[in-house]
């Protein structure tokens, strides 16, 4: 790797941080070993500033630049948010129905919902109008949705990791 700039974060395709770089883990660093990167970071993703401060946590997470784009809300340095799991309520879920139709026919390809039906397939009959005592479905066909659990909220990924360069060259300021 080139001569990286301190606090330079890269995403790295490996298990571990090469020499000269630390993982972004959230780990507590010495700010006396690590002056250079401490006065870059501070304390904005933890630490007392007195002896530790903190790296980057950025397990399972996916990286922002801080500030406001339009129509958006405000970011700062070091903020985390969202969460790995979401509890939808009724009144965040759109109006729809789980409806299922029988037919005492075949299956039919002009029919405007196919995959919500219950039809006779091969001679063995799914469905009879005649039966006078029914049966209901076994339970574990029909099973309870919602019941207000948590559902996973993460979008598509790769496993990567991200790495800080630990020294190389300072950045200038201007």
């Amino acid at each position: 790797m080139t001569d990286p700039f301190v606090a330079e974060i890269r995403i790295f395709a490996g298990n571990f941080a090469p020499k000269g770089w630390a993982l972004c883990n959230g780990q507590l660093m010495p700010i006396s070993q690590n002056t250079a990167l401490f006065s870059l970071l501070g304390t904005f993703y933890g630490g007392d500033g007195k002896s530790t401060f903190a790296l980057p946590n950025l397990q399972g997470s996916v990286p922002m630049h801080q500030g406001q784009g339009p129509g958006l809300s405000e970011r700062f340095l070091g903020e985390q948010s969202g969460s790995d799991t979401t509890t939808l309520i009724t009144t965040e879920m759109p109006v729809h129905t789980h409806t299922l139709m029988a037919s005492s026919t075949g299956a039919d390809d002009n029919d405007p919902a196919p995959d919500r039906q219950l039809t006779i397939a091969q001679g063995a009959g799914v469905y009879n109008p005649t039966i006078t005592s029914p049966t209901p479905l076994n339970v574990q066909a029909l099973s309870i949705s919602g019941a207000s659990f948590p559902h996973n909220n993460l979008q598509p990924y790769l496993v990567l990791t991200f790495i800080i360069a630990m020294q190389g060259v300072f950045p200038p300021r201007q």
